[in-house]
């Protein structure tokens, strides 16, 4: 077993730095956070392999300033498996890639039947990974040496990896379905802060009534305080069935409460008054939540034939035509449209044009190859669908 050493000396990092920046070729980077375990999603461990340079694991916590590390490796191409899921930690510590190659989002595109890490670096080098500690909590300190191998081979591979899927997206004319898909994925904006996150709450569906769902709340925001002062996932301190449960028991003071068995949680107890203040707040607060979320989400598929019947014989023919597509590709279809897209349109289509189209589509997010594939489909089958003599059922084909 090779034995990988945790960088957190500036001088050592700086040094690292200096030669991955004489390194060849495209990066590959991976973050390891904790999870699960901690309340944020920061980085506790950075790996970044380059030819010619080596593997090298930085800790962020330890270092601090990363702009070595961007000054070194910023301008090269950065591999990632799935980037979407380590850019937000990698941005916070000041790391952006100019260009990136996601293998994850590739083997989608290329019809690749398994796309985890392992998978896909057994199926295009025929290497087997191990993936035991892909769940640890890599807060911990010191790391174990099998978990520091485990990271260095999340990327010591990674550039071997991304030539040969680039080699299969060219033979499969895939390159630039790839490329925009990429650039995509970099440009994404970070997510909106959900409304209402304490909707979440598993179980919140048996909680009725206004004022029970403002204690519910009430519970979620003190317990999302105290997770993130003490930087420890929600869930370790109080899962949600038991904030729940201390809803649904409606208990009348604090040693009540103490006694409801299903409340429990390694913070349950400990900080019995600060939940019993909670459920007071809620008690007496006068805004209170609506029985249900705003959304804008559309109505259940299986509900259109009576809400929306021509919408319903819109999406009707459209879906499978654009299946078909899809399968004609090689990939899966949320790939080539996601079935949001297709569900808002069918549900209010714009002129039936293909200009119409790719314009609605564009708006709504799709990249350019994606409309290319599929406007003229949609446009065909809601003009199909228009000409159907009974809107609620879609003629054979």
């Amino acid at each position: 077993m090779t034995e990988y050493a945790v960088i957190d000396e500036f001088s050592q990092f700086e040094a690292a730095c200096r030669t991955l920046a004489a390194g060849t070729g495209p990066v590959a980077v991976d973050v390891e956070r904790a999870s699960g375990f901690r309340y944020s999603q920061r980085a506790y461990l950075v790996q970044v392999f380059r030819r010619d340079a080596g593997v090298f694991l930085f800790d962020p916590p330890a270092l601090g300033d990363f702009t070595p590390l961007q000054a070194a490796i910023g301008d090269a191409e950065w591999i990632f498996h799935a980037a979407s899921q380590d850019l937000p930690s990698l941005r916070e510590i000041g790391l952006e890639p100019a260009t990136l190659f996601d293998t994850e989002l590739a083997a989608r595109l290329l019809g690749h039947e398994r796309v985890g890490l392992a998978a896909v670096v057994e199926d295009t080098i025929g290497i087997t990974l191990k993936k035991e500690h892909s769940a640890a909590d890599w807060s911990t300190r010191p790391l174990p040496d099998s978990w520091l191998e485990y990271a260095a081979l999340d990327v010591l591979h990674l550039v071997d990896v991304r030539d040969h899927i680039a080699e299969e997206l060219n033979e499969q004319s895939k390159t630039e379905f790839a490329a925009q898909e990429f650039a995509a994925t970099l440009a994404q904006p970070p997510r909106a802060p959900r409304e209402d996150p304490w909707r979440r709450l598993s179980g919140l569906h048996q909680v009725k009534g206004a004022r029970n769902l403002a204690i519910a709340r009430s519970l979620w925001e003190a317990r999302e305080q105290y997770a993130q002062e003490q930087d420890t996932s929600p869930g370790r301190l109080v899962p949600d069935r038991s904030l729940v449960a201390a809803v649904l028991a409606n208990p009348q003071s604090k040693q009540a409460l103490a006694g409801v068995q299903a409340f429990n949680g390694r913070a349950s107890r400990s900080e019995l008054d600060r939940w019993w203040a909670a459920i007071v707040r809620g008690r007496e607060t006068e805004d209170l939540p609506r029985a249900r979320a705003s959304t804008d989400s559309l109505p259940p598929a299986r509900a259109w034939s009576d809400r929306n019947p021509e919408a319903d014989a819109r999406l009707k023919l459209a879906r499978p035509a654009v299946e078909a597509v899809a399968e004609e590709l090689h990939m899966p279809t949320e790939n080539l449209l996601k079935p949001e897209m297709l569900r808002r349109l069918a549900w209010t289509p714009p002129a039936l044009t293909t200009d119409a189209v790719a314009s609605a589509l564009a708006g709504l997010g799709a990249r350019p190859w994606q409309i290319d594939q599929t406007a003229q489909k949609i446009v065909d089958a809601f003009v199909e669908a228009a000409q159907s003599p009974d809107p609620t059922v879609a003629p054979e084909s």
